[in-house]
């Protein structure tokens, strides 16, 4: 699976990434993402997390990853290089000296991160954040796993209120039993 391109123009885009089950959810039952890896190898991520020059997530995907590293160490690692940054109105005590906290608006947080970035993609991880993105027109592209499971409940891939998005299909592959469908989102 190739990686997103945007890296090598130095203008890096902003995607959400989303590994989804067949029936919609991001998440399952008590936010659990453990699933995700039972089906898809970290190295499935690698030539996206290469493009990438950041990562923007919001405070609840920061404490379930936190929450899987302490479970099971390794379980939660991204190969991303870039700097971390969490969209959150209660940043934690003591901060963890591994991310950047930013609270504001969506808009500001997105161009904070991006600048990080140095001219490759970014990327948003979280329903929320995410949500915020589509509704502010600042997603460029999708990029979405689904996964062969019914997960019956959980978090959905995007959240309630959100209005139409319209998307073209850039590229669709399959590996094993993962399909993988990348979007770019129409202005």
């Amino acid at each position: 699976m190739s990686g997103l391109s945007g890296a090598s123009s130095g203008h890096g885009k902003v995607v959400v990434i989303r590994a989804m089950s067949l029936d919609g959810f991001i998440a399952g039952p008590g936010d659990a993402m453990d699933w995700i890896f039972e089906i898809v190898s970290p190295e499935m991520f690698e030539g996206n997390a290469a493009a990438a020059g950041a990562l923007l997530v919001g405070r609840r995907t920061y404490d379930v990853g936190k929450r899987m590293e302490a479970d099971r160490p390794g379980s939660s690692d991204y190969p991303v290089s870039g700097r971390t940054f969490v969209l959150t109105h209660r940043p934690p005590e003591p901060p963890d000296p591994h991310v950047t906290f930013l609270t504001g608006d969506i808009a500001e947080a997105v161009a904070t991160a991006r600048a990080a970035a140095g001219g490759k993609d970014l990327e948003i991880l979280g329903a929320d954040v995410a949500g915020q993105c589509l509704r502010r027109g600042l997603v460029d592209e999708l990029l979405v796993y689904v996964l062969p499971v019914l997960l019956g409940d959980g978090v959905r891939l995007t959240p309630p209120g959100l209005t139409r998005t319209d998307l073209d299909l850039l590229t669709s592959s399959t590996s094993g039993g993962v399909t993988v469908l990348r979007f770019r989102v129409r202005r």
